[in-house]
């Protein structure tokens, strides 16, 4: 998630859209978001089952340990196999390849959604190092934007783009507050009429109907059990500051190769090829990093946390080590996914890696330092890596100490590369007006 909007910012009229207008766009814009959540959910539970499948039942019936180097590494070489001939053989070919996208894109025929559900469960469910933000943006703005054209023909298709990557990152996150900060830094940035809460009123409505109805149905929750962060010390500010530029350091570094790594998988040309080497490597990092730096990371992120004690400063480093070139192999050879989720999970394994090696530094603020210098670096938006810091460790505490490290971190992020491989020639598709319900293009 680089930059999150579609790029060609417009200027909007003088005008600010009437109450009437965005009473009329509330019901579409709940619809919306309830189809999301549903949509995610549906998603994630078939990925969900069919990792139950080869991670625990299957191994369990046939005598193997799941954990054992040998089944990590077959099965995350099957995984690329698998995802590779699905982008060479499957109509749709997995939609458009994750590294060169942004976390909102012009949508994709619903032809192509088929088969970028299928590459995106697989990846989910073999344990790649990717989350699932990126694909299924994509798969609900595709599929959301057709059946409005059919349903509502009043609704602009680029205000169903906006409203249902709101809506998406709303139920992803559980909170419709997680797509607000994202939407305050997109749409704040459009010239034209209106406060900046009309023009964030339709996408907080798909938001919040996308996260109540993914509440109702999975409970999601970023926050951690962790000992409470309750009293500022001065020397945390200085603490958290320099985890943070440690963990955006790492970040940038991973951005940096990015571009070349993704380049070379390519020289294999078919994504048979490539995408299976990207499984090979991983099954080896997999073998070198163990269970823990396998999958998304949300789960193994309250792993690491609650199991803390059991791992040595050295075991971090190479945990750390591990999953920042695993979500790097993985993003680059053409498997489709997110990253910010595996980026919550390293930002939290260096605030622990701080912790172990300083025990002086409270653990909650010092995993909260990582994750907003590595969501960062990687996503490279502001709002969203103080929301992931703070909500990880469930603290209000530590969000003064927060915005405080994150200036420096911005410091050395701004200018720095972004994880993303940019086409030569860039289609930024449409964009929406907020106020006006416009296209531009």
């Amino acid at each position: 998630m680089t930059n999150p909007a579609p790029s060609g910012v417009p200027s909007l009229p003088a005008a600010a859209p009437t109450i009437k207008r965005l009473l009329q766009l509330s019901i579409p814009a709940v619809v919306i978001g309830v189809v999301s959540a549903l949509l995610l959910f549906a998603i994630e539970e078939v990925a969900d089952l069919l990792e139950s499948v080869i991670w625990d039942a299957f191994p369990h019936a046939v005598g193997i340990d799941p954990d054992s180097g040998w089944w990590i590494f077959t099965l995350l070489s099957l995984t690329g196999l698998a995802v590779g001939l699905c982008l060479w053989l499957v109509p749709g070919h997995g939609g458009r390849d994750s590294a060169t996208t942004e976390l909102i894109a012009p949508p994709l025929p619903v032809r192509a959604l088929p088969s970028l559900a299928l590459v995106a469960i697989i990846g989910m469910a073999g344990g790649v190092s990717l989350g699932p933000e990126n694909p299924i943006i994509a798969i609900n703005t595709g599929l959301l934007v057709a059946l409005v054209a059919r349903v509502w023909k009043a609704v602009p298709p680029a205000l169903v783009i906006m409203i249902t990557a709101a809506a998406t990152i709303g139920a992803l996150f559980g909170t419709p507050v997680a797509a607000a900060l994202v939407f305050t830094g997109v749409v704040g940035g459009i010239a034209g009429g209106g406060a900046l809460w009309d023009k964030l009123f339709l996408p907080l409505v798909a938001a919040a109907a996308g996260s109540i109805t993914m509440t109702l149905l999975a409970h999601p929750s970023f926050a951690i059990p962790m000992p409470a962060y309750d009293s500022v010390q001065p020397v945390d500010v200085l603490s958290a500051a320099v985890i943070a530029v440690i963990a955006a350091a790492l970040g940038i570094a991973a951005a940096a190769v990015f571009p070349r790594l993704h380049g070379a998988f390519r020289l294999l040309g078919n994504p048979v090829l490539y995408v299976t080497a990207g499984g090979v490597v991983l099954g080896i990092l997999g073998v070198i990093g163990g269970p823990i730096t396998l999958f998304k990371g949300l789960a193994q992120t309250g792993e690491l946390v609650t199991n803390r004690a059991d791992y040595t400063a050295t075991a971090l480093v190479v945990i750390v080590l591990v999953k920042i070139v695993a979500l790097t192999v993985a993003a680059a050879a053409g498997f489709r996914g997110g990253r910010i989720f595996p980026a919550v999970f390293i930002g939290t394994a260096v605030g622990v890696l701080a912790n172990a090696l300083l025990p002086g530094i409270p653990v909650s603020l010092a995993i909260a330092a990582g994750v907003l210098g590595m969501v960062l670096a990687i996503a490279r938006d502001g709002w969203i890596a103080l929301f992931i810091a703070a909500a990880v460790t469930g603290s209000v505490v530590v969000l003064p100490v927060l915005c405080v490290a994150i200036l420096p971190t911005w410091l050395l992020v701004s200018r720095a590369p972004e994880m993303i491989v940019h086409p030569t020639a860039p289609n930024p598709g449409p964009t929406y007006l907020p106020a006006s319900g416009t296209v531009s293009h």
